[in-house]
């Protein structure tokens, strides 16, 4: 006689409460597991906060091309590098720390056997805004170092999050453009 199985076991964890039911059927079910799976890496392996995965734009509804994630890193995810300048100077002339807050983040689910195209990305650029919504950091006052490249100041990006079939996922950052590259 044959083993039984008891197929409950066998199913998909069920999504989490970042995804939100009224939009959960808008993409294939592999995109909202694949989204799961990197909030789920995210949330206990990163200690990110705040995050949620967006199928529709925040400033237009329309459904976007994939679901993205949302979410606040515990450390700045990226310092652009007029700004690191600029903070190396400020560190030099005072002889005290600048601190860094960390910035809100979109990113983008992917898996490794998908192919991408600059399109497709550039499809992911148009569809969200410069800043994931309730970016609930305190950014900086006024005269600042780094005001100009944060907040709605910043480049657009995203952290590319990869999948890979071993569950190994590895982060890329993804600028919408040229970003100029760091001085040594």
């Amino acid at each position: 006689m044959a083993p039984s199985v008891d197929l409950a076991m066998l199913a998909a964890p069920p999504l989490p409460e970042a995804f939100h039911p009224p939009h959960a059927s808008a993409h294939p079910l592999h995109l909202q597991q694949l989204a799961s799976t990197i909030l789920h890496n995210l949330q206990h392996q990163h200690d990110w906060t705040l995050l949620s995965i967006h199928t529709h734009s925040e400033s237009t509804g329309q459904l976007l091309p994939r679901p993205v994630i949302s979410g606040l890193p515990p450390r700045r995810a990226y310092i652009h590098p007029d700004e690191q300048v600029a903070t190396l100077k400020l560190e030099h002339d005072t002889g005290t720390p600048v601190k860094q807050l960390p910035e809100g983040e979109w990113v983008l689910p992917t898996h490794l056997g998908e192919k991408w195209s600059l399109k497709q990305f550039a499809a992911i650029f148009d569809a969200l805004d410069t800043i994931p919504p309730n970016d609930e950091i305190a950014h900086e006052e006024e005269g600042s170092v780094g005001r100009q490249w944060q907040g709605n100041n910043r480049q657009k990006r995203l952290l590319l999050a990869t999948l890979h079939d071993d569950s190994t996922i590895v982060y890329y950052i993804m600028h919408d453009g040229i970003v100029k590259p760091r001085q040594n």
